[in-house]
């Protein structure tokens, strides 16, 4: 008789044992796909961040390759000491 009624009294904590620990495991999914998100979304920014350094690094190669090319009306200027400069290409025609 003792030993039926420890295990009628036993089936309440088992229960409520059951309960807490269902309550645990949505706990547990609901962080995850919360975790899940910000990484998704952490993940997402890196990809656009990344794609906008490699269009900033191409918009740069451009302009040095542009800027490389068109050196056109510049002249060059040696000192030869004292007041004296001698300058070349400023008489050629282009």
């Amino acid at each position: 008789m003792v030993k039926e009624f420890a295990v009628r009294h036993g089936s309440a904590l088992r229960s409520l044992a059951v309960l807490v620990g269902l309550l645990a495991t949505i706990a547990a999914v609901v962080v995850g796909a919360v975790l899940a998100v910000v990484f998704a979304a952490t993940v997402a920014v890196i990809a656009v961040m990344a794609s906008a350094l490699l269009g900033f690094a191409g918009l740069a190669l451009r302009a040095r390759r542009t800027a490389r090319a068109r050196n056109d009306g510049v002249i060059e200027a040696r000192h030869l000491g004292g007041h004296h400069w001698v300058a070349y290409g400023w008489n050629e025609r282009r």
